[in-house]
């Protein structure tokens, strides 16, 4: 096998952090799982991998640095002590050579381990999906498909792992995971922040003004709720535990915030009662509104 510094790029000498770099490099550039990939280029990111295992710690540099003087060693050692050993005792083995054997053996049963690698996909679900959990199907590298588990209250840009199914491992190592990336699609009257949810209400002028109960949605489905008498535009109303599932088995609220709103369709009576409303017409909502 070739100096493994040279494998990789490397002078004599180079760093964990320069090794590791260099390998990544070299094995993303590599790998059999590349479409269009080789014999040749295989043939080479196994040459990778295992200059990679020779020089990964300082225990494997270690036997490889006694391998080279080893083999110097006896690339100096003189003719006349081939051709007339001692002779009368056995000379014992030196704990160079011992090492030397001992690397090889190891080298040669890690050149083809590699695990595979992680492959990312993303996946796209409903606000109400990511609000309450879903299963949903996720297709993977092959066309293979798995149901996914979406968690509650999930939000955009989480991850989902699933263990085992990323790209294949080499040599009998383990397997790359499938990492699942959440996009979660905007919702027509929802707004999320935090656990929190927000809620923008339309509600008549006579519920607004006389108080009512009304039905609202929420992400869990419609409940009741009271709008008390007097409210306005801007009134908020806090539904406790309505909101998103937190960590630690806390749940979020949910606001309402009410809108009066007018019927689009000209209202002889209402008009009549706005022109004739004394303290209506008297009542200026823009007072120091302009200030300075």
């Amino acid at each position: 096998m070739r100096d493994p510094y040279e494998i990789l790029g490397l002078g004599p000498g180079a760093g964990n952090a320069e090794i590791k770099l260099a390998y990544r490099k070299l094995a993303k550039q590599l790998h059999p799982d590349t479409q269009g990939a080789s014999p040749a280029q295989q043939a080479r990111f196994q040459e990778v991998t295992a200059a990679y295992n020779q020089l990964k710690d300082e225990a494997s540099r270690r036997r490889f640095e006694a391998e080279r003087r080893a083999s110097a060693a006896m690339r100096r050692r003189p003719a006349f002590e081939e051709a007339h050993p001692v002779s009368g005792s056995q000379v014992p083995p030196d704990d160079i050579f011992s090492e030397l054997f001992e690397g090889i053996r190891s080298a040669g049963k890690r050149v083809f381990r590699a695990r595979g690698d992680d492959q990312t996909y993303r996946l796209a679900v409903t606000f109400l999906e990511a609000a309450n959990g879903a299963k949903k199907r996720v297709t993977l590298a092959g066309g293979r498909t798995l149901e996914l588990a979406v968690p509650p209250g999930i939000e955009s840009g989480k991850q989902i792992r699933l263990r085992g199914q990323g790209g294949e491992g080499h040599g009998g190592a383990e397997a790359g995971d499938a990492l699942v990336t959440i996009d979660v699609e905007a919702h027509p009257y929802f707004r999320r922040e935090g656990n929190d949810i927000h809620l923008t209400l339309p509600v008549t002028l006579a519920e607004a003004v006389l108080g009512s109960r009304i039905e609202a949605p929420t992400v869990a489905g419609p409940v009741s709720l009271s709008v008390p008498a007097g409210s306005n535009t801007g009134t908020r109303l806090r539904l406790r535990g309505r909101g998103l599932a937190g960590e630690g088995g806390k749940t979020g609220d949910q606001y309402v915030t009410l809108s009066v709103t007018l019927p689009d369709a000209a209202d002889e009576a209402l008009r009549d009662f706005a022109a004739n409303w004394t303290a209506g017409l008297k009542f200026n909502p823009r007072n120091g509104f302009s200030d300075s």
